[in-house]
């Protein structure tokens, strides 16, 4: 799901969030309720290892962690 197919559902539900809210949201609950290390959100949050050197050695792709930090997240969501 796009970037803005998003914005246009939050828009169109008129309760003055952003999608970029929900993802800062997301990465200050990681760090600050979580013992989940940066890179596993920063993997859930599709963001890019930046230096070159350590992208050449991470291969994985977290997924079994990052479904694992993503149903905990859901849960926090519902509470």
């Amino acid at each position: 799901m796009s970037d803005m197919t998003l914005t246009k559902l939050l828009r169109d539900m008129k309760e003055g969030v952003t999608v970029h809210g929900f993802r800062s949201a997301f990465r200050d609950w990681v760090s600050e309720e979580t013992n989940y290390p940066g890179e596993i959100a920063e993997a859930a949050l599709a963001h890019r290892v930046r230096d070159k050197t350590e992208a050449a050695y991470r291969r994985g792709n977290l997924l079994e962690k990052r479904r694992n930090l993503m149903k905990e997240w859901g849960s926090y969501c519902q509470d």
